[in-house]
């Protein structure tokens, strides 16, 4: 990864709920056009550090910088503004609106737009809510209604409202959940091309360890709150306590797999 100055900076970021402390001085870098893999097991603090980047939550201490913008505490909307988009474990869409619709949206809010939602939507940003769909591969779905699709083709969709704000970091909260292997494998895929194509960071959480290994260029590991982890997967695959304390014997055992050593 080039040594420039990194796209995205988390400096001693730390959260409590009560005498629970969820995140625990967590600091790490990434840069632009980068993979990188926030995983650990349940309650290892993933969603809370996810949603302070996002803004949903206010860290108690700590600095997060994106571009050397210091965005620390900054609301949702705001964050958004600044270049940060966020795919969500659960799909967010409106159902009863068309694919082409769910995309203007969020091209709209992108461009601080305020008009009659019902009468200028099927006339706003037209073109480049289709370039969207298509660069996602859901170009023949525009006039759908999202309530009719697919779980895959919901999750793709998503990620085109995603680059709606010409994101500049993808946040990406368990991407592939809920969906088949082959369509997880596609839509990981699509997505670190789509990065690095166009030099987005992409910061992710999953639990499908094939998917973190095979399209994360580095991988954080969380545990009770704290970064015990980093690195490329065979240095976070060969890592003692990462094996002791969260991925276990399946990822020793893949590791010897894939070795042709038997177990």
């Amino acid at each position: 990864m080039s040594k420039t100055a990194p796209l995205l900076s988390v400096e001693g970021l730390s959260k409590s709920y009560g005498g629970v402390h969820a995140v625990r001085g967590v600091s790490f870098a990434l840069q632009a056009g980068e993979i990188l893999a926030l995983i650990g097991p349940n309650g290892a603090g993933k969603s809370t550090c996810f949603n302070m980047l996002n803004g949903q939550t206010t860290p108690d201490a700590g600095r997060v910088q994106l571009l050397g913008c210091d965005c620390t505490g900054l609301k949702p909307r705001e964050v958004w503004w600044l270049g940060v988009g966020r795919t969500f474990q659960i799909t967010a869409t409106f159902p009863t609106m068309t694919v082409r619709e769910n995309v203007q949206v969020a091209l709209s809010s992108h461009d601080r737009k305020l008009f009659n939602f019902f009468s200028s939507m099927p006339q706003y940003a037209q073109e480049e809510a289709d370039r969207l769909l298509e660069l996602v591969g859901m170009g023949g779905f525009a006039k759908r209604a999202c309530g009719e699709l697919a779980y895959g083709d919901l999750k793709r969709l998503e990620l085109a409202i995603a680059l709606a704000n010409q994101p500049k970091l993808l946040l990406m909260d368990e991407p592939t959940a809920g969906m088949a292997p082959r369509e997880r494998i596609e839509l990981m895929r699509l997505t670190a091309q789509i990065a690095r194509e166009k030099s987005i960071g992409v910061l992710f959480t999953e639990h499908d360890m094939d998917v973190v290994f095979e399209h994360a260029d580095r991988i954080l590991v969380l545990n009770r709150g704290s970064l015990i982890a980093e690195g490329s997967p065979e240095e976070v695959r060969r890592n003692a306590e990462v094996r002791a304390i969260y991925l276990g014997e399946g990822l020793v055992y893949d590791a010897r797999h894939r070795e042709g050593v038997s177990p």
